[in-house]
This record gives C-alpha cells, structure tokens and sequence, in this order.
C-alpha cells in the first residue's frame, strides 16, 4: 500500500472533500471502481448497493452533515457519482449484507502509575482493494486538529486529534447487522475524532448514531499526565463499553468482549480473532514501557514475523479471500502523531515507524 500524504487548513467540508477529489482523483476513482467489483463479486447487486448507500449517506446527512459535503465534495472533484464515492464511505454498511471474516488486532496500555497510552494495531485488509491509503490532517470549524489514517472515500479509521485523544478500529459482526444502511461507522469514528475529548464524550457520540453494522472503536486519551481508554462496541442492537483490565491493558481484535453483545457475535469459524486476542495478551507485558518500534517487535513475541498478528494473503486463495497486514500503527498522544509502517508488526520492528 502506497500511502499519500495531505494537509489541509480549509474548514468548510465541501471544500475540504473538493481539495481530496482534485489532488487524488486517479485514486478515488480506482478505489470506488475496487470496492464495486468486490462488492460484485460477493454477489451484492447494484441495486442493493445503491438502496444501501442512499439511505446510509442520508443518515449521515442527518446526523453529521458535513462529512456528507465532504463526500459529496470529492465526488465532485475526482469526476465520479456521488452514489460512488458514498459506496467506499459506507462499505461495512454494504458488508453487512454478505459478512465475511474480520481481522486486525488493537492493544492498548494505561499506566496505572501514569504516563501516556501505549498503542499499537494492525489493520489487516485486501490490498487489492487497497493499493493507496490517506494520511489526512485537517481542521475543524472549531479549529480543532486531527491527523487520520484512512481509505480514499473513507471518512477514518485510526487517528489523534490535540485534545490529546486517539483511536484505533476494528470490524466486529452481529446477528443484528442489517442491509437498511445506517450511519457509516468510519462516520462515527470521525466525529469521535473531531469533537470528543474523553472518553465519556466518546461513548456518548457512539450511543448517538443509529448503525447498520457492527464496529468497535477503541479511544485513547491523555491529560493532566493520566492515561484513560475503553473499546467502545457498537452494533444495531446498541453499544456497550469494555475497560481496560487490572494491569492496564486493553486487547481488542474482531469478536465482542461485552458479555451482553457477544451473545449474538457472528464471527466466521475461519477467524482467528480468538487467537490473536490470546496472542496479545499473552505478549502484552513485553510491550509495557517500550518505544513504538519496541512495541512493534514485543507484539510479533517470539514467533517473529510468523506471529498471528502478521498477516500474509494466502496466494491460493482468491483475491477476496486473501487478507494481510497492510498497515502497522500507535498513537503518540503528548505529540499529537500517528506512528506508522506500511506492512506488519514485524516490519515496523525492523525498519521504524515513520510519524505523521
């Protein structure tokens, strides 16, 4: 995955969506053009991804209009449907009417003698779908700064913003998950980074947003040098919050925590999601107190590159059934930065992380 890089003060969102869609128009445009043959391919009509993202892009029209400007922005400015571009925005939502597996594997630390959060996380996806990834800074209108890593077409997936919270995200399934298009959850994850400053703020946000598909947000804060986090679940069927265990660390990977929810978890048995939770927190004391590329290799443990965590696309498969690590990240918090790596735990142990 070849990541690009923007930075924009611009504060109107159709402005801001313009801005993308003109400097990244081959990208959009191949991006919406992937998601729609995959789509195809796991046998969603187009006329079930339309009726989806209409309603989907209303609700969020209805609930947080400006990152709908922002959407309809880059349409505009890449020479492409708005319905297109809404399609990428709203892809879990059209996931959920043909569930798969999900992978990616979040750890997150709170000293409980204080200092920061201690983060890292995997994203693993299809990098057929993913050859470029956004690395996006921007302002509020209430001058609020937050740095994203995200999907072109993808309001966000993990990110910081200067109050001094952060959040990683991962995909969860639920018998509750539906084809009637609610709001986009990467929406949600974008107005937790643009208006929450703890992680109360973020619950209540959550709680507010009627969805369609299931997904965790796990958010991060720091001040008056305390670290606080909770992965916060959310599904149709309503939201819960998972805190931190004694020790401070919070493991989150593809399967719901919350004694309530996960009752009508729907995790494919081909998911590794149990076993990688068990791996991390089996490694997770390695990790505490380390730099991030410390972290990085703490995470792998002693399996190395062929820990669970790194995951390498099974050339055997299909294309829409070949998974890997596309994407190595943590939080710095009191820098306001995102650390990444391109590529596996493993990777990032090896050649560093770069900031953003």
């Amino acid at each position: 995955m070849k990541l690009h890089t923007l930075r924009t003060t611009t504060t109107d969102p159709r402005n801001r969506g313009r801005e993308i869609g003109t400097r990244y128009a081959d990208q959009v445009r191949d991006v919406s053009a992937r998601y729609l043959a995959h789509f195809k391919v796991l046998g969603i009509s187009e006329t079930t991804v339309r009726d989806i993202v209409a309603h989907s892009h209303d609700a969020l029209r209805d609930w947080y209009p400006g990152l709908a400007e922002e959407s309809d922005g880059i349409a505009e400015a890449s020479g492409i449907e708005p319905w297109q571009v809404a399609a990428v925005g709203a892809r879990t939502e059209v996931l959920a009417a043909a569930p798969g597996k999900g992978e990616c594997t979040t750890a997150v630390h709170t000293p409980p003698a204080g200092g920061p959060p201690e983060t890292i996380q995997t994203w693993d996806w299809h990098d057929s779908l993913t050859p470029d990834g956004l690395l996006l800074s921007l302002v509020t209108g209430t001058r609020r700064r937050v740095k994203l890593f995200t999907e072109f077409g993808t309001a966000a997936k993990i990110g910081v913003n200067d109050a001094g919270l952060g959040l990683h995200f991962n995909i969860l399934n639920h018998r509750s998950d539906n084809a009637t298009g609610g709001i986009p959850v990467h929406a949600v994850a974008r107005r937790v980074l643009e208006e929450a400053t703890t992680v109360a703020e973020a619950r209540d946000l959550v709680a507010s947003a009627t969805v369609s598909a299931s997904t965790v947000l796990t958010v991060a804060t720091y001040r008056d040098g305390r670290a606080a986090a909770a992965s916060i679940e959310m599904s149709p069927a309503g939201s819960a919050v998972v805190p931190p265990g004694t020790d401070g660390w919070l493991i989150h990977t593809n399967h719901f925590l919350d004694p309530g929810l996960a009752g009508g978890d729907t995790s494919t048995p081909e998911s590794v999601s149990a076993e990688r939770y068990d791996h991390a927190h089996a490694v997770c004391g390695g990790m505490t107190g380390r730099s991030a590329p410390e972290r990085a290799a703490a995470f792998c443990g002693g399996d190395g590159a062929a820990a669970v965590v790194c995951v390498r696309a099974d050339d055997s498969q299909p294309g829409h059934e070949q998974w890997s690590t596309l994407l190595t990240a943590s939080l710095d918090l009191p820098g306001f930065a995102l650390e990444y790596r391109a590529g596996t735990p493993d990777a990032a142990a090896r050649e560093g992380l770069d900031r953003f």
